[in-house]
This record gives C-alpha cells, sequence and structure tokens, in this order.
C-alpha cells in the first residue's frame, strides 16, 4: 500500500532551500573598487558556510540546554543529550577541514582584498559569541583583551543580545549543578571518599617503592619523580580536601564546585556501571567538544601566521598572538580534562556495597 502525500501544495527543491536568496548572498568587496578579487569569494563561501554551522550547532546546544536547565533530569533524556552532543562533534571536525579548504589561498590572493574588509572581523560573529557563553565562556573568564574588547566592536542590539544572555545560567552552569545532585556518595555505612582515600594512599604507597626501589634510575631522575609523586598526592588531598580545593579554585585551578567534580570523578571510576554508562559518555561529549573548539583555534592560528604574519588583525587585535593567547585560555570544560589526575585502576577501586550496586543497574525482578 502507497504511502499518502502528507504536504497539501508540492515542495520545489529551489524553494525548500531559498537558493535564490542563498546563492546571492555572496557579494564580494573588492569589485566594488575595481576588480573583484578571485579568491574573495572563496573567502565569504567558507564564512558563509561556518555561520550556518554555527546556527545548527546552536539549534543542538538550546535543546540540551533545555533538558539539563531542570531540578531534575529524566532518565530518557540522557541518550538524546548524548546524541546531540555528538553531532555536534561532528560538526566541529567540518569546521575544522573547512580551514584546510581556506588555506588553498595564498597570502597574496588574501592581501588583494584583505584592507577592504577593515574593521570587519571574526570578533563580530555574534552566533560565534553565543556559543561560547551559552557553554560558560562569559566575559569574566577571558583573557585581558576580550574582556576590554568583547563587546566594544558590536552595534548596540547584538551587544544587549549577548549581555542579557550572559546573565542566565550556561551549560557549564547546569552541568554543574547536575553533578553536584550525585546521589551515591554514601549509602547505608559506606561512605565512598573514605574508602577513595584510603585506596590512593595505597596506590601512592606502591608508586613510592616503585621508585626508590628502580635501580634503573639516576638520583637525579629518583628525586624528580618522587617529587612529582608528591604534587601528585596534593592534588588527590585538595580534591578531598573543601579548604584546600576552594583555595586552588579561587586561584583558577579549578572551576567546577568541589561536590560537581567530586561527582564527576565517580562517573569516571565506576563508567562500567550501566547507570552511568550515559552520562560518561555525556562527559567525554562535552570534553570533546572543548577539545575540537581548541583545535579549531589553533588551527586558526597556523592559517592566520601565514597568511598575516605579525600584522594586526582586521578587528585590531594582535593577530597570531591574540588568537594564541585564546586557543590555550578560552576553554570550557578544563576541570574534564583533569579528571585522569584522579583515577585508580580498576583493580585497586573500593568495592561498592552490593544494594549500592544493584542501585547502579538496570535490572528486572519479575513477581514471584
Amino acid at each position: 500500500m502507497c504511502a499518502m502525500q502528507r504536504n497539501t501544495t508540492p515542495c520545489y527543491y529551489t524553494d525548500y532551500l531559498q537558493l535564490d536568496k542563498l546563492l546571492d548572498s555572496q557579494h564580494p568587496e573588492s569589485s566594488k573598487y575595481g576588480i573583484e578579487a578571485h579568491d574573495e569569494m572563496l573567502f565569504i563561501i567558507v564564512h558563509q558556510a561556518y555561520e550556518l554551522w554555527f546556527k545548527q550547532i546552536l539549534h543542538e546546544m538550546h535543546s540540551i540546554y533545555g533538558e539539563f536547565n531542570q531540578n531534575q533530569i529524566p532518565e530518557k533524556s540522557m541518550g538524546r543529550i548524548v546524541s546531540r552532543l555528538d553531532r555536534i562533534g561532528a560538526i566541529q571536525k567540518l569546521l575544522i577541514d573547512q580551514i584546510g579548504v581556506l588555506e588553498t589561498m595564498t597570502p597574496l590572493d588574501f592581501l588583494d582584498f584583505r584592507d577592504y574588509l577593515v574593521p570587519a572581523s571574526g570578533f563580530q560573529s555574534i552566533q560565534f559569541k553565543e556559543i561560547e557563553i551559552l557553554l560558560g565562556l562569559k566575559s569574566k573568564f577571558r583573557i585581558n583583551f576580550d574582556k576590554d574588547s568583547f563587546y566594544k566592536r558590536l552595534n548596540e542590539k547584538d551587544r544587549t543580545h549577548l549581555m542579557e544572555l550572559e546573565e542566565q545560567p550556561s551549560l557549564f552552569d547546569c552541568v554543574e549543578k547536575w553533578l553536584e545532585r550525585m546521589p551515591f556518595f554514601e549509602y547505608g555505612d559506606f561512605k565512598f571518599w573514605d574508602s577513595y582515600k584510603q585506596a590512593v594512599d595505597k596506590m601512592l604507597e606502591n608508586d613510592r617503592a616503585i621508585i626508590q626501589n628502580n635501580d634503573y634510575l639516576s638520583e637525579s631522575d629518583r628525586e624528580f619523580q618522587l617529587k612529582d609523586l608528591e604534587n601528585t598526592r596534593r592534588s588527590f588531598t585538595a580534591l578531598l580536601d573543601e579548604e584546600q580545593y576552594n583555595l586552588l579554585k579561587k586561584e583558577g585551578k579549578f572551576r567546577f564546585s568541589q561536590k560537581a567534580l567530586l561527582g564527576a570523578v565517580f562517573i569516571n571510576l565506576y563508567r562500567d556501571e550501566p547507570i552511568f554508562q550515559l552520562p560518561f559518555q555525556l562527559l567525554m561529549g562535552l570534553l570533546e567538544i572543548d577539545e575540537h573548539f581548541t583545535t579549531w583555534r589553533y588551527r586558526h592560528v597556523i592559517m592566520v601566521q601565514r597568511m598575516l604574519g605579525s600584522k594586526i588583525g582586521t578587528g585590531g587585535s594582535s593577530g597570531t598572538d591574540y588568537l594564541r593567547q585564546t586557543t590555550e585560555n578560552n576553554r570550557f570544560f578544563k576541570d574534564l580534562f583533569s579528571l585522569s589526575t584522579f583515577l585508580l585502576p580498576r583493580s585497586a577501586l573500593p568495592e561498592l556495597p552490593e544494594p549500592l550496586r544493584k542501585a547502579l543497574n538496570f535490572y528486572f525482578h519479575p513477581e514471584e
């Protein structure tokens, strides 16, 4: 039996995609001043493609934000959140690959039209700024140049829109609250972090014995490794000591609250438990989004250095120096990258009480 057509009027490809508008949106500035620079068309199309993909990323992020921005996240939402994070990651890989297309343009090709673009700049990509703010990179977390210039190059309408967005909770804030609600740290007489500390102490003492008894190490190498081991011990101590943790948080070493980071550590330690498999994938999806944006920024730095050398950017920044600083410092979920510091081998994980282990599993108990 044939499926019935659901639309009442025909849908024509060109009309559906509004190709008349889309394909009539490339107007090189250089043509206004004489001979059109050939590669300006490529420059426009690549950046328009970026903005289209930014629109899709925001579409996915607003959906994810809607799921997270509530007091309780339904379990059925987790798979949907993870799949949309995966989609954002796949789009980011395309954004990174597009830099390779742009790099087919030589510096001389770019100089043919660059000066016609002043003061236009990537600073003025409102959608990209929305993505950054929604992920949690608000003005107070930016590098100094960004703090001073973030809003100066925007018109009043866009400035107002972004400033209002900064007043709302970010996805970072929602994820932090979600992690803080982790319910499994104490279960009856079982106190997980006491058991965890004992396992950590045992692991570090074993590491110390290996270093001290390694005949192949020189005294300077042994001293270096013992010092590094002591730094690791301090990291574990800070994780479990609220006062020390908050001091490091004030210094910018951590951004998550202690409770949130403990929740993330717990999920990573027991990722094999059925109830934590999707939360673990969710955290890894956020980490990968951060990593992809860092990679994209880095590739952008290399491309700009290749195109401009040490020239300033069209938006007034210091060019490659500015971009290099944003690559290193404008991050969203740096705490997720530090989680491996606090992991233990599976064989050293504290054994969970059987009632708690049952609570972490999906199981069906048929009626007698």
